[in-house]
């Protein structure tokens, strides 16, 4: 049963939610504050966090960043705030989606259930940058372990967003393949949100920032103008 770590303090809001993810088999977990959920995170070993912005003892955005800085744990932003700046802001310090309020249930029930699916590790697809000719591994070279959901820069773990490391993965399996923005948006995201393709530049520049050794003269992740982006090894 995935665990779910809920943190927003409007009472109605919280247990309208509980109530419904528990009935579709999700055990959730209730902060009312930024310092409960705080030390919820720390205890229960949450799933997938769903994180209001506005709380009476916090920013959830701050505390999203936070959660990033150790975890790799999908986090839903939830908030009343409708503007794309503030959808963008929080996707830059690490959400991996936002959903604006008013929603129904079943959309909430089904973007947690797509962010779990994501980020479910197959045991059977680890994988790891190919030989050189001589046998041995460049270290300069990018590498993936899909088991660990973790990428490698000159043999050293980069640390990524839960999005950021599935547009890698998705490069990865498909090299030199150019991925348009809805692509790109639709494999992270599902057909129907409420983000821009202005996403797909921000986490694309950040992944550049991470895994390119100059990301003003990208190697690995090019852009190929008026379509998207592709990469290669």
């Amino acid at each position: 049963m995935p665990t779910v770590l809920l943190i927003e303090d409007d009472q109605s809001i919280a247990d309208m939610i509980s109530i419904y993810l528990s009935e579709e088999d999700y055990n959730v977990h209730w902060g009312a504050d930024g310092q409960q959920g705080t030390k919820l995170f720390n205890t229960v070993e949450p799933d997938v966090i769903i994180l209001d912005i506005m709380l009476p003892d916090a920013n959830g955005m701050d505390l999203c960043k936070e959660f990033r800085e150790v975890s790799n744990v999908p986090i839903m932003v939830i908030s009343a705030k409708s503007e794309v700046s503030e959808r963008v802001k929080a996707l830059i310090i690490g959400a991996d989606d936002y959903l604006c309020k008013p929603f129904s249930m079943r959309e909430l029930a089904a973007r947690t259930s797509a962010l779990l699916r994501r980020s479910a590790i197959s045991n059977h697809s680890v994988q790891s940058t190919p030989p050189t000719e001589s046998g041995e591994m460049d270290p300069q070279s990018i590498k993936i372990d899909m088991e660990k959901r973790c990428i490698y820069l000159l043999n050293h773990p980069v640390e990524t967003t839960f999005s950021e490391f599935e547009i890698m993965k998705l490069f990865w399996m498909h090299p030199g393949k150019v991925f348009s923005r809805e692509e790109l948006l639709n494999k992270i995201r599902g057909i129907d949100t409420f983000v821009t393709e202005r996403t797909v530049d921000v986490h694309i520049t950040n992944l550049r920032k991470k895994v390119e050794i100059d990301p003003k003269e990208p190697k690995h992740i090019k852009t190929v103008w008026g379509v998207g982006y592709k990469f290669e090894h």
